[in-house]
């Protein structure tokens, strides 16, 4: 197997550096691929003045035909190079994402999420012929179906989002202002610089610190900036050296957070499970020890074996509190009390020395 190099920037055709990586080595690929836009000529405001468009060469192709042959090769490619566990991210506008979509589909990838970008200063739309097109979407996918664990860090997510659950809807400005880089003569160094705040968040959604991010379009470096930024490492494909001398300068700049900064807020899916007999084998609860209802008025008996019993009702702790309640389901971490000196304190406070314990 070829030594995996990181924090590189690879010079040339992603497909045939995409092919000396080696199987299974990265844990995410994020992806800014052509749009494909097929622009039919050059577009004007209304004051006739032209609007600095997308029309490189290289979002040039002869055909859907030849964009969807070429698409396919280098998503092919990287799920050769994604870990069991990695992820894929693609962005696009409707110009193409959902070609990519369906070439994502059929070469056996799984979509997890689509992401809409809503931009908070979109380009107008100056002939007034169509609606003003103000999102972009991004794909999220796992390698395959039968893929059971991919990183999704939910409670970071959560925390992030002032502890409510993060949406698929993100809200990001157009990379304007001092974020934009310019070439000596003032003009945008690259026509579609994504904003560094909406790779903060896919990195810090679906990667750890130390993680390997890929991406095989690698522009003026923003993924790169943002992985460094965030104690993860990169690799970068650019075929334009122009492109690639930016991105090199630009990601030297960058001073990477503290490692003790870049801990990521723990999933309680991903904590040691403990049953609530290992409190009682654990001698932290005792055969006979009562526990209560959250206000205290009912009770039950911890019996040996880690079960409960009240009266004629008996069970676990999720099935009595349940009953007790009259509920279909019940957490009976949260719901059970213990008697201290000071009043009644959850059982999941049990739960936690023996989980450290474990660790």
């Amino acid at each position: 197997m070829t030594d995996l190099k990181t924090d590189i920037i690879h010079r040339g055709d992603c497909l045939e550096i995409l092919r000396g990586l080696p199987d299974r080595s990265v844990d995410m690929v994020f992806a800014d691929p052509p749009y494909n836009l097929q622009l039919g000529g050059d577009l004007l405001r209304p004051d006739n003045s032209k609007v600095d468009a997308v029309d490189d060469d290289w979002d040039k192709f002869d055909s859907f035909a030849a964009y969807d042959a070429f698409c396919r090769d280098w998503l092919k490619e990287c799920r050769r190079v994604l870990k069991d566990e990695g992820s894929l991210w693609v962005i696009g506008s409707y110009h193409n994402i959902f070609r990519l979509g369906t070439a994502i589909q059929d070469i056996g990838y799984w979509v997890l999420n689509d992401i809409v970008w809503r931009k908070t200063n979109p380009m107008p739309n100056f002939k007034g012929t169509r609606f003003t097109n103000a999102h972009e979407t991004l794909i999220w996918a796992a390698k395959s179906r039968e893929q059971k664990r991919y990183t999704f860090n939910y409670d970071a997510l959560k925390a992030f989002n002032e502890d409510t659950q993060m949406r698929s809807d993100w809200t990001f400005a157009l990379c304007t202002g001092e974020e934009r880089i310019k070439g000596e003569d003032g003009k945008k160094a690259h026509p579609t610089q994504k904003p560094e705040a909406l790779l903060h968040r896919v990195i810090l959604a679906a990667t750890r610190p130390g993680d390997v991010i890929l991406d095989p379009f690698f522009g003026t470096g923003t993924t790169g900036a943002a992985a460094k930024r965030l104690g993860r490492h990169y690799i970068g494909i650019e075929r334009d050296p122009e492109y690639a001398n930016v991105a090199e300068k630009r990601i030297k700049a960058v001073l990477p957070a503290r490692p003790e900064d870049l801990i990521v807020t723990g999933s309680k899916r991903a904590e040691v499970k403990v049953p609530f007999g290992a409190l009682v084998e654990a001698g932290l609860l005792s055969p006979g020890d009562v526990l209560y209802c959250p206000k205290g008025e009912r009770e039950a008996r911890v019996r040996a074996d880690g079960s409960l019993v009240s009266g004629a009702m008996s069970g676990s702790i999720h099935k009595l509190g349940a009953l007790f309640e009259n509920a279909p389901a019940c957490n009976g971490w949260t719901y059970w009390r213990f008697r201290t000196d000071t009043g009644l304190r959850s059982i999941d406070a049990l739960r936690a020395e023996v989980r450290a314990g474990m660790q």
